[in-house]
């Protein structure tokens, strides 16, 4: 039987929503897997999520997915027999975790998400619920299965010493890096400017009649929701910034704020109704001008702590703290930068973005680089100084320097080997049942019934 991982994917493009104009699947149940059923749709949206990443995909792949439902549901089913629970809670959390994190992708424009998606951020929620359910249900099932398996270091060196001597991987060259990160401070000059330019365009409207919608398309900088004439949706309490909330709450439908000023700029806000706790709002944005000076400023800062580190007149942690922006997640980690796609510290040396490569490519461990710019997906730029905490040259995997990933490697494959077992033996004493009109897999019968010969109906 082929061994396989449940690869469980929910997110916010694949979980059964479809940005506007994609294509709506006609859903029908297509297996049931003990009280579990599967739906076309299930099958059909990871599929189109595949197809959207890598347009040339392996052929078989829906049958891969559709193996991989069948692993999950037999996951799901087996936590309910074993009464594990997620709460209520635990999933609100989770839900609002993944949708905050594409609203900070959109700046939080709540109608940018609304008209991507075609759907408000609470059907969004009502949409992910069960799904997420289902995932949270099956990664702690999953965690039990398998929350036994150790590996001794005699199995790791086993395990190395099986792969044959021309296999043995080349690790790629690595390095460990912190940063300290400044934002260009903006002078007196640009911030007196634009609050004059806020103030004059809230007296336009409020004085003069003009339109508040075609104010934000002509004068706003914030470009998500300047288009629609500033309207940023209907959005809960949490979705923007505090200072931007405490008087957005504060205001009578249709009352227009004074100037507020937050990381952003300055603002006035329109209440234009009010649902419960949600608020359906737009804003105008006058973001004051960062100048050349300002960026050569942030520039000299950085040199200055760099120096102030060389003397050893402060440590590099503690200048994180004193200097750097709290609002990254390096600063909570003593300044060190984690690989988004690992979740740890460690970056091959071509995961880095070409500004670090180049600056670190010649530094010794502990150095530091010169000021370099940050672009921030807003559009803004930061400066940063890099630090270069530990490096490794490009060698072929050994069990003196790689201990650790070798043993990773070996705990992953019995791990692997474990739960191909365990599923295995779920099959065998399960229920299912599959339309073979809708799931065409050439060796679906193998996988759903190991060892024994079937005849389709």
């Amino acid at each position: 039987m082929k061994i396989i991982y449940i690869l469980i994917i929910v997110s916010l493009t694949c979980a059964g929503l479809q940005a506007q104009g994609d294509t709506l699947i006609i859903d029908k149940v297509v297996a049931k897997v003990g009280t579990e059923t599967i739906l076309l749709s299930d099958i059909e949206s990871q599929y189109a999520y595949a197809q959207d990443k890598s347009p040339s995909i392996d052929p078989e792949l829906k049958c891969n997915i559709f193996q991989s439902i069948v692993g999950q549901k037999l996951i799901v089913a087996q936590a309910k027999l074993d009464s594990i629970e997620v709460t209520p809670d635990e999933i609100e959390a989770n839900l609002d975790f993944r949708i905050s994190s594409v609203l900070r992708q959109m700046n939080g424009d709540v109608a940018l998400f609304e008209e991507y998606y075609n759907m408000s951020v609470d059907e969004m929620r009502d949409n992910l619920r069960e799904d997420l359910t289902q995932q949270m249900l099956a990664e702690r099932m999953q965690s039990k299965i398998m929350n036994d398996v150790i590996i001794t270091p005699k199995e790791v060196k086993e395990f190395y010493y099986s792969i044959p001597k021309d296999s043995i991987p080349y690790l790629n060259a690595e390095v460990k890096i912190s940063e300290i990160v400044i934002k260009p401070e903006v002078s007196d000059e640009e911030r007196t400017a634009a609050l004059k330019q806020i103030l004059d365009i809230r007296k336009q409207i409020l004085n003069d009649g003009a339109d508040f919608a075609e104010m934000a398309q002509k004068y706003s900088d914030d470009p998500g929701s300047a288009n629609r004439g500033g309207d940023l949706g209907y959005a809960d309490r949490g979705t923007f910034v505090l200072e931007f909330e405490a008087v957005a709450y504060g205001l009578e439908e249709n009352e227009i704020s004074e100037p507020v000023e937050t990381e952003f700029g300055f603002h006035i806000i329109q209440l234009m109704d009010r649902a419960g706790s949600r608020l359906k709002l737009r804003h105008i944005l006058v973001k004051p001008t960062i100048t050349e000076q300002d960026n050569i400023n942030a520039k000299i800062k950085l040199d200055s702590i760099k120096a102030e580190i060389e003397r050893g007149d402060i440590s590099f942690s503690k200048a994180v703290k004193k200097y750097s922006v709290d609002d990254i997640p390096s600063y909570h980690n003593d300044g060190s930068i984690q690989n988004p796609n690992t979740g740890k510290t460690t970056f091959e040396t071509a995961e880095l973005p070409t500004e670090i490569y180049f600056a670190i490519e010649d530094m010794d461990v502990n150095d530091l680089s010169p000021a370099l710019e940050y672009p921030l997906p807003t559009g803004e730029t930061y400066y940063r100084l890099i630090k270069l905490n530990a490096k490794t040259r490009p060698h072929k995997a050994s069990l003196e320097l790689d201990y650790t990933k070798i043993q990773n490697f070996a705990k992953e494959s019995k791990k692997s080997e474990y739960f191909a077992q365990w599923l295995e033996e779920k099959l065998k004493e399960t229920y299912i049942e599959v339309d073979y009109n809708y799931v065409l897999c050439p060796d679906l019968d193998s996988f759903l019934n190991p060892g024994r010969e079937v005849d389709r109906p």
